[in-house]
């Protein structure tokens, strides 16, 4: 038989294989052409995603999204494969190492916070026990609110981990109770908290980039040796803690809260209730130092310096005042940022206010886009941590979103110069105030209802108010009370900043209480938050046409969120506490004396907004001291929960006979084996490998687990480092 005819190529083959290829050459010919028509149009606007690719797009953000060790090692091997494709398929065009720049930040940013992990690795309580040591206070921090005061202590004991929170009883918190200070404590202590149900608070995530091995209440406290020679540190914590105490005596009540917060970062002596209403109007934002009040401190102290230098013609005819003043105005910037704590947000802020100073001085636009990429690096490189938590993502969506919308030209045009009235002015200016909050508070919202499960509708129009009253009036007049009460003549001053803190309040809690409010929405989907941040950084971040393809990947994770449904069953981790959702739409708690912080929380996290009923009370339940057994209907079928609520000894025959008629068992205890429910068995064994669980019944039933969300990341294995 003929070569040709066992299967091996013919001759006529060649020029069709030859033509396919040549095919596939044409089609990625005129493919790259059209990409590189978009990028050089969009070339300005390229060195914008370079920290998208760090952090908030990929990088960064993928390792705390994805699961474990090999998944991220997958992610740092797919970003060098892309880095070296597009170095070969796209060299010497502009979108081949655009794309290439890009995967490379990705993994260098996957890289880095992987390392960063693993850096501040310490030893962690591996259980909670009573323990009495000697250790040096590092932080002090009052919470009048709560009365008690948070300390930050190193044990001097081998045995504890190196960095311990603890928290005191106002009552026990003596004068010499300072940063410095050795004391003798003997306190319960805890491993830090995990997540306890999905989309609750992870301490423990927090607790392990601030290398805090332990949290626990002193029941005794001793000082044992005075503050002695404090490093800086601790100097400044001991100014901020005196600045916080001094105002707290000029003013009580709500204002004091808010205006020790404005002036320190502390928000420790804000009540729960009136830090819910700033949160429920979309007036939170002004309690976090961020930029609003950093540009207000350093707009002040610049224009403060300025007035007063031209007083001097001599100075005014020899000296640039304006760079003067504008070196003024960074080191009152960066003395508030040290002041308050130096969080991400001040830090950005600062950081931002510095590059605009800059620009101002050598006579260049400087609130730019480019100038928030910056502040955005900085961040990244030395906390990359920060992009898992709602300060940092919160902070640079609202500075993103401000920006992008007053470099629209459409925006540029609303506010450009023009000879009017005082009224058409004034009127501008508000429409563009205006415009400016709805923006906002659209970047926000997705942010909001993510990490805290609600947002405020109306939050747009109560920040047209509160934004000028905190800038141009309330931290003035702060700012003069504390200037005079040198003298001795603040007192007039902190009456009318406590007038007009009062009024920011009485705002606050007239918007939170106004129906429709607040929107509410159980635990977001990862997946959903994702696409929506990738869309609204696809419309801020580009500037031409292709700007709207944004609209899809926000519309789709949007119509994700809001189809989630209502958790049918939440269970804490340690299986002591659930929620399940009644015929009529609300929860009812299986422990009716479960605290606030647990009521709260299994609220948020399902959506829902009103007092939870107890278990006992439904009509579809009866309940022992030891047990509970309620029925759930969910589209035509009944599932039947059993849950212990005790730690009393129940018989197994009972026991077993109980669960073998239930569809789901759920126990703060290891179950015994002869327990075998129809669908899922939660118990202390099945729990300490999930954690926590939101379950979904119906026709097709889903169990999310916290261990779903958290992975295998450092912290959660925590207990087993050495």
């Amino acid at each position: 038989m003929p070569a040709d005819d066992r299967g091996a190529p013919s001759i006529a083959d060649g020029p069709r294989q030859t033509g396919r290829s040549a095919g596939w050459g044409r089609g990625f010919a005129k493919i790259s052409e059209r990409l590189e028509a978009r990028f050089d149009a969009e070339r300005d606007q390229l060195p914008l995603w370079l920290p998208v690719g760090l952090g908030l797009g990929l990088g960064i953000a993928a390792w705390f999204a994805l699961p474990g060790a090999n998944a991220w090692t997958a992610f740092l091997l797919a970003g060098g494969a892309l880095l070296f494709a597009m170095l070969g398929l796209g060299l010497g065009t502009r979108w081949g190492k655009a794309v290439a720049l890009f995967a490379f930040a990705a993994a260098l940013g996957c890289a880095h916070i992987w390392w960063k992990a693993e850096r501040v690795a310490a030893p962690v309580l591996e259980y909670a026990r009573m323990a009495e040591f000697t250790a040096k206070i590092e932080s002090f921090q009052r919470l009048p609110a709560r009365e008690s005061v948070r300390l930050v202590v190193r044990p001097q004991e081998t045995g504890l981990p190196p960095r311990l929170r603890v928290n005191v009883d106002a009552e026990d918190a003596g004068p010499a109770l300072q940063p410095g200070a050795t004391v003798r404590i003997r306190a319960w202590l805890m491993p830090p908290p995990p997540m306890a149900v999905p989309g609750a608070y992870d301490f423990a995530r927090y607790a392990w980039f601030h290398e805090l091995g332990g949290t626990g209440r002193a029941n005794t406290i001793e000082v044992v040796a005075p503050t002695g020679e404090r490093r800086w540190s601790a100097r400044i914590a001991g100014w901020r803690q005196s600045l916080a105490d001094h105002i707290q005596s000029r003013l009580s009540g709500g204002e004091g809260g808010i205006a020790t917060a404005l002036a320190t970062g502390d928000q420790g002596a804000i009540s729960e209730a009136d830090a819910e209403a700033m949160r429920r109007s979309g007036l939170a934002h002004l309690l976090s130092v961020s930029g609003l009040h950093v540009t207000a401190v350093v707009g002040a102290v610049m224009l403060l310096t300025l007035k007063l230098l031209a007083l001097s013609p001599t100075l005014a005819l020899r000296f640039r005042l304006t760079v003067v003043a504008a070196g003024a105005g960074a080191l009152a910037g960066i003395a508030y940022t040290i002041l308050t704590g130096a969080e991400v947000p001040t830090v950005r802020a600062c950081v931002a206010a510095i590059l605009v100073l800059i620009g101002v001085a050598l006579g260049r636009e400087a609130i730019t886009l480019r100038l928030v990429a910056v502040g955005a690096l900085i961040v990244l490189l030395f906390w990359p941590e920060s992009v898992a938590g709602p300060s940092f993502q919160l902070s640079f969506a609202a500075i993103t979103a401000i920006v992008a919308l007053h470099e629209h030209p459409r925006m540029k045009a609303l506010l450009s110069r023009r000879d009017e009235g005082v009224v058409q002015k004034t009127g501008r200016f508000l429409l563009a105030l205006i415009l400016t909050g709805l923006a906002v508070e659209i970047a926000l919202a997705p942010i909001a209802l993510y990490h805290f499960h609600k947002a405020g509708f109306y939050g747009a129009l109560a920040n047209v108010v509160a934004i000028p009253l905190t800038t141009f009036v309330i931290m003035p007049l702060e700012a003069l009370a504390l200037l005079f009460d040198l003298i001795g003549l603040g007192a007039p001053f902190w009456w009318l900043t406590g007038q007009t803190l009062s009024l920011l309040l009485g705002l606050a809690h007239a918007v939170a209480e106004t129906p429709g409010a607040v929107a509410l929405l159980p635990t977001m989907p990862m997946a959903a938050f994702a696409l929506v941040v990738a869309g609204g950084l696809w419309i801020c971040l580009w500037k031409t046409g292709w700007r709207r393809w944004g609209l899809i990947p926000v519309a789709i994770g949007g119509a994700w969120a809001l189809s989630t449904p209502a958790p049918d069953l939440v269970v804490t981790g340690d299986g002591q506490h659930l929620a399940v959702r009644t015929a009529q739409g609300g929860f009812a708690l299986l422990r009716s004396r479960a605290g606030d912080y647990v009521r709260d929380m299994l609220s948020e996290t399902s959506g829902h907004e009103g007092e939870l009923a107890a278990i006992e009370d439904l009509p579809a339940a009866a309940c022992s001291r030891d047990l509970c057994a309620a029925h759930i209907v969910r589209d035509g079928r009944t599932w039947t929960l059993l849950a212990t609520r005790s730690r009393h000894y129940v018989d197994y025959g009972p026991l077993a006979r109980a669960c073998a008629a239930a569809d789901i068992v759920v126990g703060d205890r290891t179950l015994p084996r002869t327990c075998v429910p129809r669908w899922l068995k939660a118990d202390r064994a099945f729990l300490e490998g999930t954690g926590g669980l939101s379950i979904t019944l119906g026709d097709s039933p889903r169990v999310t687990t916290v261990a779903d969300r958290v992975g295998r990341h450092p912290w959660v294995q925590a207990p087993d480092r050495p």
